[in-house]
């Protein structure tokens, strides 16, 4: 049955206050929604640029980034919500609740987040760097949010999570420019220190070497069957291990030649036969 006029007017001066309220929070409501979407945007935007400054890698970079924006959104919309009247209080308890659980959960995982956040800002070592953590020795291959990649010497792949990364010992052998090689040898007691050392020092004299500081020979120790020696040489850094390998396999040949020994362990036994 249709309605009359008048019913149709008493439903409108029913419903229109509500209308007119309502048409204004969510007039207000689609207002603060763009504008803060739009500041949301303007916001991530700046903290990119400054990460970008910063020369934090670009994938941890591109995550923080995305993380601030779907933070900053939800609390828009919650704020939306809330300002049309919608009850968000059950609903933000809701999130707070998940967000426990899930962080619970998660915890390894945004420890190892964290370790990355802190490893980017902090840089103690970056892609390419030798370094030695966990137990484990290689070139920094890649550093992601999570983990980082080291390549090992012999081509294997080793991934480390950051969270105990960071939170460990880590020796970086490629850092600084230069570092010292030590070419330890033993030669025989009956050998003339002066004259091996002599022999240690032209091995030095490879263009590879340093001059500051200069190469020394120190007696490093008396062994039970040899003199301890070690030669001293500064070298750039990518050159380390060459010069070591070749270092000493020069030592060996030079002492050869020049007549002087070098000992491998021995050990006298001295019988006794006791009489009947």
């Amino acid at each position: 049955m249709d309605m009359s006029v008048e019913q149709l007017v008493k439903v409108s001066e029913a419903w229109l206050p509500v209308v007119l309220e309502y048409s204004g929070k969510l007039t207000l409501a689609l207002i603060t929604l763009l504008i803060g979407w739009w500041l949301v945007g303007k916001l991530t935007n700046s903290i990119g640029r400054l990460l970008d400054m910063r020369q934090v890698d670009r994938a941890l970079g591109s995550f923080i980034c995305s993380l601030v924006s779907i933070v900053l959104k939800v609390l828009l919309l919650v704020s939306v919500a809330s300002m049309i009247g919608v009850e968000t209080t059950s609903f933000i308890a809701v999130i707070g609740a998940a967000g426990l659980a899930i962080g619970l959960a998660l915890q390894g995982s945004l420890a190892n987040f964290a370790g990355g956040v802190l490893i980017m800002l902090f840089r103690p070592f970056r892609a390419g760097d030798w370094i030695e953590a966990q137990g484990v020795s290689g070139s920094v291959d890649s550093i992601q949010i999570f983990h980082t990649t080291l390549k090992t010497a012999d081509n294997k792949v080793v991934i480390v999570p950051n969270g105990s990364l960071s939170n460990g010992h880590i020796t970086n052998y490629s850092r600084e420019p230069k570092r010292r090689a030590d070419i330890n040898v033993g030669i025989d007691y009956s050998s003339d220190i002066k004259q091996a050392r002599d022999v240690l020092l032209a091995i030095a004299q490879d263009p590879r070497v340093l001059r500051d500081p200069e190469p020394v020979v120190f007696v490093t120790g008396l062994g039970d069957s040899a003199v301890n020696l070690s030669l001293r040489v500064w070298v750039a850094t990518p050159d380390f291990w060459p010069v070591t390998f070749a270092f000493t396999e020069q030592a060996k040949e030079r002492l050869t030649e020049a007549g002087i020994g070098i000992p491998f362990p021995q050990r006298v036994v001295h019988l006794v036969q006791q009489g009947n």
